[in-house]
């Protein structure tokens, strides 16, 4: 019990001893400083960005008005550069890939539906005028845009509906568009490239306020009661593909700059 004092005074003077080299200690491998490295924030905002793009794209961040503003950069470089063509190839490619493993019959009933909006057409010369998805839609300026049927074809896209109708495919285009605009949007598809669909679908007067999910599920089931087989079906919402009276596959096109639920 008597030495029990000794000890702890021991302690103390190793620990203080310990503490006083350890100030002077000079390592020998030094870690980067924040002032040498890259900008932390541009590194958080590529991370974030591409995890929000990845949310997006598989539908985890559900319904959403306009694209984060720290990610209109992010946004920018993905749909101008090589990327997005590239991303919308594979999808094309797998597409067709499905395509070639089906049996056309001869009834002239195997179908396949598109979307238009950054399915067939790119709108990128508009919403590179409107912030690339951060701006909060205005129908107006849509509408306008729109009327000068300019939005060009995606290359592949083209490329997949060309490839579908020489396999013998009835091709049928299902827009979220307005009848208003169907001389528009018609004028526009042929001005890019694509003919021979066997129908164009747009909403009507009594489809206003109508969810796209439903509206297009609608529209898919009267194809199925007319005895069409639906085996691919390709948008860039999923809205598009989701619903009731879907088809065998569907293909998801890369759209991170607007969201229709």
């Amino acid at each position: 019990m008597a030495s029990q004092p000794l000890t702890f005074l021991f302690l103390l003077l190793v620990t203080a001893s310990v503490l006083e080299s350890s100030a002077s200690f000079e390592p020998n491998i030094r870690l980067p400083t924040t002032a040498t490295s890259v900008p932390r924030s541009n590194i958080d905002d590529d991370l974030y960005c591409a995890s929000w793009q990845l949310a997006v794209e598989t539908n985890n961040a559900g319904s959403w008005a306009a694209i984060p503003s720290r990610c209109v950069p992010f946004v920018r470089a993905y749909m101008t550069g090589q990327r997005y063509a590239s991303d919308c190839e594979v999808v094309a490619n797998y597409s067709l890939a499905y395509a070639s493993t089906v049996q056309i019959a001869s009834d002239g009933k195997d179908a396949w539906v598109f979307d238009v909006d950054e399915t067939l057409l790119t709108n990128l010369p508009y919403y590179r005028d409107h912030g690339f998805g951060s701006e909060i839609f205005n129908e107006s300026c849509w509408d306008e845009w729109v009327a000068e049927a300019k939005a060009p074809a995606i290359p592949s896209s083209l490329k997949l509906y060309n490839g579908l109708k020489q396999m013998g495919f009835k091709i049928f285009v299902l827009t979220g568009r307005s009848e208003h605009q169907r001389n528009d949007t018609r004028k526009n598809l042929e001005l890019a490239g694509y003919t021979g669909w066997e129908g164009l679908i747009l909403r009507g007067a009594s489809d206003g306020g109508t969810p796209a999910t439903i509206f297009k599920s609608e529209r898919r089931s009267v194809l199925v009661n007319e005895g069409y087989r639906i085996h691919g079906n390709s948008g860039d919402q999923w809205s598009d593909l989701l619903g009731f009276a879907v088809a065998k596959r569907s293909f998801k096109l890369p759209n991170p700059m607007y969201y229709i639920a």
